[in-house]
């Protein structure tokens, strides 16, 4: 990830580049568990681990902090965020509904372009369960639920989404191998669901598979 010596305007976009790919290898760590709540996240061993200057890690720390993926506390510095209980079934309540929300308006724009993008990433999605390949699975979920907000054709609801999906995601971080099958098998019937134009449907569906998800996660959390 080392970036080399050049003008100070193509410094500046290969260091802006570089934050985002040092934010992104962060953020596949803490989502599918490799990095667990609470642990620190020191800027040299970070800097040292992926072959990059304390600057850009730095950035991707301020970058996941905002996402609510990092909490940063005076003295101690970032350390992985740990979602209470109380915390993790709000948001997993407004998610609920929001993304109930956005399924049912996917289904009323019906937007075939999107829709065969997002039968695409089915098809690797229910690849990636079968393998239990967690790069994958954190990276293809995130994309079919970025095509089905962008399907929802909402700006405002869709930056909304995205940031509290990174975060619910953090709840659901450690069951993401052990439930891909169900997870995509669900995806299949919501995506089934707005292809027919269903609002309905499509609607409690997307609410249903939060509640699901949610629920599997706190299960395996008191196991």
């Amino acid at each position: 990830m080392k970036s080399g010596n050049g003008s100070r305007g193509t410094l500046g976009r290969e260091h802006l580049s570089l934050s985002q790919r040092v934010a992104e290898e962060l953020r596949r760590s803490i989502l599918t568990n490799r990095r667990r709540p609470g642990d620190r996240l020191i800027e040299d061993r970070l800097s040292e681990e992926l072959g990059v200057s304390r600057i850009p890690v730095r950035e991707a720390l301020r970058v996941l902090a905002g996402e609510g993926l990092v909490a940063v506390q005076p003295r101690r510095g970032a350390s992985v965020a740990d979602v209470s209980p109380e915390v993790a079934r709000d948001l997993v309540e407004v998610r609920a509904t929001l993304e109930g929300l956005n399924a049912r308006l996917a289904a009323r724009h019906h937007d075939l372009a999107i829709v065969q993008q997002l039968k695409r990433v089915l098809k690797e999605g229910n690849r990636a369960a079968r393998s239990k390949n967690a790069d994958d699975l954190v990276r293809l979920n995130g994309e079919f639920h970025d095509k089905l907000a962008e399907a929802g054709r909402n700006s405002i609801l869709f930056d909304i989404m995205r940031t509290l999906r990174e975060r619910t995601n953090l709840v659901f971080a450690a069951n993401t191998a052990r439930r891909a099958e169900q997870d995509w098998d669900e995806h299949s019937k919501i995506l089934a669901a707005v292809i027919d134009g269903d609002e309905d449907l499509a609607s409690m569906l997307a609410t249903r598979h939060v509640h699901r998800a949610a629920e599997a996660a706190f299960s395996a959390a008191k196991a």
